[in-house]
């Protein structure tokens, strides 16, 4: 498998982001070209070339669908309350299902799938990261970091993708990018050559910021490509993790419970958002990706989704 994410670190020294804020440009040079000499490189030519192969390949067969699964499809867009939403087959990007999946909305907090995944190639899980006041005070879901204190970051990692917490989504840009601001641009390069074309990132967390969107056809994309990396994949199945700090985090995902074939997903919801979801589904050798937007019944959407991804397809 082939690791799109070594040439974040080109992008890093191109848009001038500090990798460790509170130590010298050198040592932050030292730390990539040693601490990550066991990753693969890839130069921008070769991954690029490994994101085209990871990008949806349309359908050789037009004739596939036939008229009775269009009509299925057309019924299933009425029964959700989803505004936007997409089932992609996982192993060749195939759409299965859309409902207005190019609409742009905002990601809520599924978007932090970019932030962990960043933070994965970016840094040692051992490595401590300080809280500032900055990331303490952000709104929203939280795991109640103490500022001016060190945390691994394997636990904000998992603080991040289980507990969704907007405090160490955060505290990770601002250790990798320097500044959240900083960071987001850096989470924008990545979504793109991910495949994502209509994902613009404001946040590490997700939280409401004017300009910031993607969609539910980008979001099944950045999953399709996470889920193939098994340090993200093996966290994302996690129910419960005991975090160094003393907490025990519990995965959001209810789908781990109530969903056969759950593998991992991301949940996320803010007023504008509504709630939003984003995850991976396997059975019987099959495996599928769904994302949804803009729901209000966002679990029996869910359920309903991921039925007719294994049924009618």
């Amino acid at each position: 498998m082939l690791r799109l994410l070594s040439p974040v670190f080109l992008l890093i020294s191109v848009a001038g982001l500090a990798l460790v804020p509170s130590i010298s440009a050198q040592t932050n040079t030292a730390a990539i070209a040693t601490g990550h000499a066991h990753r693969q490189q890839l130069s921008w030519k070769q991954g690029a070339q490994a994101a085209i192969a990871l990008s949806p390949t349309p359908s050789h067969n037009p004739q596939k669908h036939i008229p009775s699964i269009q009509k299925n499809a057309a019924v299933l867009s009425q029964q959700i309350s989803a505004r936007s939403a997409i089932v992609i087959d996982a192993k060749d990007g195939r759409p299965l299902f859309t409902k207005m999946a190019d609409n742009l909305r905002q990601p809520a907090s599924t978007i932090k799938i970019v932030t962990a995944m960043i933070a994965l190639e970016a840094l040692p899980l051992d490595e401590q990261v300080s809280v500032s006041w900055n990331a303490v005070i952000k709104d929203g879901s939280k795991v109640y970091l103490k500022p001016g204190a060190h945390y691994s970051t394997d636990d904000l990692i998992n603080a991040v993708l289980l507990s969704s917490a907007n405090d160490a989504a955060v505290a990770l840009a601002e250790k990798i990018g320097g500044t959240e601001e900083k960071f987001a641009h850096l989470m924008n390069l990545t979504a793109k050559m991910w495949g994502a074309k209509n994902t613009l990132c404001k946040t590490a967390s997700g939280l409401t910021a004017v300009g910031q969107h993607t969609t539910a056809r980008d979001l099944a994309t950045l999953m399709r490509y996470a889920m193939q990396q098994k340090s993200f994949a093996t966290r994302m199945h996690q129910k419960y993790v005991q975090a160094g700090f003393g907490q025990r985090l519990r995965n959001h995902n209810r789908a781990l419970w109530r969903i056969k074939g759950a593998d991992g997903g991301k949940t996320g919801y803010t007023v504008a958002a509504r709630q939003t979801y984003v995850g991976q589904f396997s059975r019987e050798g099959r495996s599928i990706i769904v994302a949804i937007m803009g729901s209000e019944t966002m679990w029996a959407d869910l359920t309903k989704l991921v039925s007719y991804g294994f049924t009618d397809t």
